[in-house]
């Protein structure tokens, strides 16, 4: 068992990037200084950074002042560090200081992490170049358009190797009871947890919460019975080349007419409505996340030609996809309890 009495002074650097997460920064440091009062010592500091030391503008509109600019220095203060970024995450992954100034602190031994869409720098960086990569549930469909190669999860966290990854929001807590617990131990972890009300710490391969759907709910079911389930499956697998209504009902073991049933009463609409639905959110992440044409996007989601797509997401985000490329504060959003569009 650890004593934190015995336990080394453990440093964070919190690097921001711009359009960053007010509310990740709390979450990282407030379990900290909770575990630094607890221990009645530091063993932690943080210092937060960006890369020319000036204050930097989070997603909620506040400019927030830093402590320090990145450092030219070989041998960096830090033991681990964290990108911190949500929207517009790419115009920064293109800044040569921040991407240097990261893999040099790879190579010099620092433990260099991220939260939420603060993976991609990682990834841009050739830091991260396998194992689980969690990543929100919102940006996940993107991210495996993007990098098809990877292992992209839509898990809370990964804080085992030497690249702790939140996929952002609360999982952002839970890892740093993990990693509080991995340098000061678990008694101490849950003591922390205990402070912030937290009542059993989550474990990082655990699935992110219902992302925000009725149908996400059955996808999520481990019945085998559940037809709804089974052909929500079957709908996530054939989003390029959909199928009939019919063919659907037959590979579930159910008459077309009580599939249809079932999915009005349980989910508040259609087969139709519910498959348009899943291929309208694949095709907006791809639109916002990836430079792939707007056609090989309708493609891939399959749309029947570029002007029924076109039609479809105009109608359903109130703007063309070729006008809503980039995910940023101005583009639009994806309502998952939104009602669909009639056209398809």
């Amino acid at each position: 068992m650890t004593d934190p009495k015995k336990t080394t002074l453990h440093r964070y650097g919190l690097l921001l990037v711009p359009g960053f997460s007010s509310l990740s920064v709390a979450l990282v440091t407030e379990p900290l200084f909770i575990a630094n009062w607890l221990a009645g010592r530091s063993i932690f500091e943080w210092t937060t950074l960006s890369a020319d030391g000036l204050a930097v503008r989070s997603s909620s509109g506040g400019l927030i002042a830093v402590d320090e600019p990145l450092s030219g220095e070989p041998q960096l203060p830090f033991d681990t560090v964290f990108v911190i970024a949500s929207f517009e995450a790419p115009d920064s992954t293109r800044d040569p200081r921040l991407m240097n100034w990261l893999r040099r602190a790879d190579r010099n031994g620092v433990r260099v992490g991220a939260i939420e869409t603060g993976s991609e720098f990682l990834i841009e960086a050739d830091i991260i170049r396998g194992g689980s990569i969690p990543v929100h549930w919102y940006n996940a469909k993107g991210s495996e358009e993007l990098h098809p190669d990877l292992q992209i999860t839509e898990t809370l966290f990964a804080a085992a190797g030497k690249h702790p990854l939140s996929a952002g929001g609360s999982a952002t807590a839970d890892m740093m009871l993990d990693l509080i617990a991995q340098h000061a131990g678990d008694a101490l972890a849950s003591e922390v947890g205990k402070h912030l009300l937290v009542d059993s710490r989550r474990p990082g391969s655990r699935p992110q919460p219902s992302k925000g759907t009725k149908v996400a709910q059955f996808s999520e079911s481990r019945d085998a019975r559940d037809p709804v389930a089974r052909a929500h499956a079957l709908m996530e697998e054939r989003i390029e080349e959909p199928i009939s209504c019919a063919e659907l009902a037959a590979m579930v073991g159910v008459s077309s007419r009580h599939l249809q049933r079932l999915f009005r009463a349980r989910l508040g609409r259609g087969i139709e409505a519910t498959y348009r639905e899943l291929r309208l959110a694949k095709a907006h992440q791809m639109v916002q996340l990836t430079a792939i044409s707007i056609t090989e996007i309708a493609i891939a989601c399959g749309f029947s030609s570029l002007e029924v797509f076109s039609r479809t997401y105009r109608s359903r985000f109130g703007v063309a996809p070729s006008r809503d490329r980039g995910q940023s504060l101005d583009a639009s959003v994806y309502h998952s309890m939104a009602t669909p569009p009639d056209a398809g």
